[in-house]
């Protein structure tokens, strides 16, 4: 008969082995062996002519191979993009919980993008963006002939807001939610007695909403930051990811499968995972240190 400790103990060892488990077979295993191959040159089929070169296609990258990071300034446009799909979607959100008439079918219509599949996404900006595309024709009916423009010229850098524009549109109805969410989770107290004390609308949102959802913002924008870094599928459909459309995501990839070069590959998907670490680290410090800061405020 075990005793009370024991049972305690094994309970928690049975309720622990699954999450472990698996958090060590795909979480953590996964990532060893990705910087594992990092360290090899390997064309990604045969190990046997596997050569270990050790920190060689770390430097190459910012050596001689340098060209493979330069996609990743193509990650501003897309965090730019964030920032605007991250005050839309808080001022929709804030906006149609207010129970405006026709707000449930508003909301529905505006999350309806993120549901659809990314090739359906990436065939209707496709379409509407080309040279014989709809926005041209519009352009075209009001300003003249001479109005149409070439979107999605992929040897031009302002391409990449068009590709940033599909991507906040993609993912918009995601951010609302989320914030409508935590919108919901507000005391309509704090309003009632914010108006009888004389504050208006933008001192209610600063004073109430805003330190509310402070936390879901923040998480937001850190998902933001991070898919901005990994963005893949639309610049890929939409232009093939050719010219100065191309991201970190698709240089990665092109390098493994169609170069061979996976020991490359792998140090460029290492490389990105720091920087995703690193990310997470500096927003838990800057969300700990705000909660500090109000804390003492209080």
């Amino acid at each position: 008969m075990l005793s009370a400790a024991a049972q305690r103990r094994l309970t928690i060892f049975t309720f622990l082995v699954v999450p472990v488990t698996a958090m060590l077979v795909l979480g953590i295993w996964p990532v060893m062996q990705l910087f594992y191959i990092s360290l090899l040159e390997f064309n990604g089929i045969n190990w046997a002519r596997a050569e270990f070169v050790g920190l060689q296609n770390y430097f190459d990258l910012f050596d001689w191979d340098i060209e493979l990071l330069y996609p990743i300034k193509n990650s501003l446009y897309y965090m730019a993009g964030s920032a605007v799909q991250i005050v839309l979607a808080t001022w929709f959100a804030v906006i149609l919980n207010q129970k405006l008439p026709g707000s449930r079918l508003f909301r529905t219509i505006l999350f309806i993008p993120f549901v659809l599949n990314t090739v359906a996404v990436a065939l209707v900006f496709r379409n509407l963006l080309s040279v014989n595309g709809a926005l041209n024709d519009m352009m075209m009916m009001f300003f003249g002939p001479d109005s149409a423009f070439k979107w999605l010229d992929a040897s031009e850098d302002y391409t990449n807001f068009s590709l940033a524009a599909a991507s906040v549109w993609r993912y918009l109805g995601f951010n609302l939610v989320i914030t409508f969410g935590a919108l919901q989770s507000i005391s309509q107290d704090q309003y009632d007695a914010a108006r009888i004390e004389g504050a208006n609308g933008w001192q209610q949102f600063w004073r109430i909403t805003f330190p509310s959802i402070r936390l879901v913002i923040v998480l937001q924008v850190l998902l933001s930051l991070v898919g901005s870094l990994e963005v893949f599928e639309i610049p890929l459909l939409i232009t093939g990811g050719a010219g100065q459309t191309s991201t970190f995501a698709i240089e990665m990839v092109q390098t493994g499968f169609q170069l061979r070069r996976a020991g490359t590959a792998a140090a460029m998907a290492f490389l990105m995972l720091l920087i995703v670490v690193t990310l997470v680290v500096f927003f838990r410090l800057m969300t700990r240190t705000g909660s500090q800061i109000l804390k003492g405020a209080d």
